[in-house]
């Protein structure tokens, strides 16, 4: 017994007075090495190019400043390039999405390690430590030829933040279902599901619309390769971008497979035409864009949100909760998917730069409406009716 006890006061169980200033240190280390590890990782790649690059335009203070504000952008801050040849500093604030998928990844298991070993207001001491590192970074970034601009890193970052860390408390609480707290979260919870997965339709549907589009035109993207850079460590920085914006490629073309398109500086491309397309910089992703007019390909397009409603009705009819019920699921699943794309509409686009590269992505709103319009229009209907008549032909009705 006694040796019990003093196992006991060694090692007191977590939560409780003795512990807690102790787990609460824990928790905001955790949240400081998830942002450091991030931080350390893209500034690793970006100091492996610039001493692999045979020409560079900065020291190595720029390829830190660089590195850091890559890390801002990621979570959604905007940068200033000030060198212009006009003068005029130019935004940029086109995030590659893949590039979020790190600080994401590491802040979020940060927290669900946290909640697992300790309580659920761990998770804000873990955010407490990874915003206690993003302010100084913040401000580090906020000089140098390609600046951090600190209002939309003061307002973007904690918000990706807390996000990414509300996930991650409910990760690491067990996952718990909405039945757990409201009377009807079975259906929601039904409806998050189907609208999760008409989203994961749109954007792979996208990923293969972008992909053939692109393969199509790959002689032209090949030769912007060549013409952007023609050193071996230019051209693998560019390919590494390419690849880090392949996210992006893909909700631009589900946003163009569901009609409202998306703009390219001044221009607009959608399944109805291509109109007042600027002259843009040499790009490879960019050499997928169609050319000025209307195609036969746009609108075969508009099969993939087709398909996202196909699948909607499907599971909804699938679920087996009456007709009533599964006409409200649907209609839920579409509100669903209409906000998680609009998110990553918003999130994929953003500006390059002034006057005709103002503007590059598609647009949130429009494309949210889009789709919730698409399910909400043809899956609510056709799931209420299928769910009527297999209501009427079973043995109990």
């Amino acid at each position: 017994m006694t040796q019990l006890t003093e196992q006991v006061q060694a090692h007191p169980p977590a939560g409780t007075g003795r512990t807690l200033p102790a787990a609460r240190a824990a928790a905001v280390v955790a949240g400081a090495a998830a942002a450091g590890l991030a931080l350390l990782g893209l500034a690793a790649v970006v100091l492996l190019l610039w001493v692999v690059s045979p020409f560079p335009d900065s020291g190595l203070g720029g390829a830190l400043h660089i590195g850091a504000g890559l890390w801002l952008l990621a979570q959604g801050a905007d940068l200033v390039r000030d060198g212009t040849l006009s003068g005029v500093p130019a935004p940029i604030g086109l995030t590659p999405l893949l590039l979020t998928a790190l600080p994401a990844w590491l802040l979020h298991r940060g927290v669900a390690s946290a909640v697992v070993n300790s309580t659920h207001r761990s998770a804000g001491w873990v955010l407490c430590g990874y915003l206690g590192v993003a302010a100084p970074v913040t401000v580090y970034a906020a000089g140098g030829p390609v600046r951090v601009d600190v209002l939309s890193a003061a307002l973007y970052v904690p918000l990706f933040a807390a996000a990414v860390t509300a996930v991650g408390a409910w990760t690491g609480s067990g996952r718990p279902t909405l039945e757990r707290y409201v009377p009807w979260g079975a259906d929601a919870a039904v409806a998050l599901r189907v609208g999760a997965i008409a989203t994961g339709i749109l954007v792979g549907g996208g990923a293969l619309v972008g992909g053939a589009s692109l393969a199509w035109h790959g002689g032209a993207a090949g030769r912007a390769v060549g013409q952007i850079s023609a050193s071996p460590a230019g051209q693998a920085a560019l390919l590494l971008l390419c690849v880090l914006l392949v996210p992006n490629l893909a909700v631009w073309s589900a946003a163009y497979a569901l009609g409202p398109g998306f703009a390219v500086g001044a221009g607009t491309v959608a399944p109805y035409g291509v109109s007042g397309r600027p002259l843009l910089p040499r790009f490879p992703l960019l050499a997928a864009l169609p050319g000025v007019g209307g195609h036969a390909v746009g609108w075969a397009a508009l099969a993939v949100p087709a398909v996202a409603v196909a699948v909607v009705a499907f599971c909804c009819v699938r679920a087996e909760l009456g007709m009533s019920r599964t006409a409200a699921v649907a209609a839920g699943a579409s509100g669903v998917c209409g906000l998680a794309f609009a998110l990553l509409a918003a999130a994929a686009g953003g500006p390059m730069g002034v006057d005709a590269l103002a503007t590059f992505g598609p647009s949130g709103w429009l494309c949210g409406a889009a789709a919730t319009a698409w399910p909400l229009a043809a899956a609510v209907p056709t799931a209420t009716v299928a769910s009527w008549v297999r209501t009427v032909r079973s043995p109990a009705g």
